[in-house]
């Protein structure tokens, strides 16, 4: 079985907020990339629930905070289809992504 790793490193300051944001992805070429927020979230089947870690830095502005969010409500309606093959609900999502991006007004 091989193995890979992704990581992600996280620098806070005295009152422990993420300063800086650097992940690392051996297969994909990516080493010490900075950015400026993540959110990872993992299945833990047996309490059948989603674990996460929402991390932003200081410096993340509130505009591409609305994108980054957009875009990942996009993304689940993606996922959603792939692992379940139900049209209608990933449109449903799809939906839901767009009225986001209306109402947090980074779409007209």
């Amino acid at each position: 079985m091989r193995k890979t790793q992704i990581t992600i490193d996280v620098e806070l300051d005295e009152n422990h907020i993420p300063e800086n944001i650097t992940w690392n992805a051996q297969d994909g070429g990516v080493e010490k990339e900075e950015t400026k927020a993540t959110m990872i979230s993992v299945w833990d089947d047996k309490t059948m629930e989603a674990l996460r870690i929402d991390l932003w830095t200081k410096e993340m502005p509130v505009d591409q905070m609305k994108m980054f969010i957009h875009q990942i409500l996009v993304s689940l309606g993606n996922t959603y289809q792939r692992a379940t093959g139900e049209e209608d609900v990933a449109q449903w999502l799809e939906e839901i992504a767009e009225e986001f991006a209306v109402k947090s007004a980074i779409k007209m």
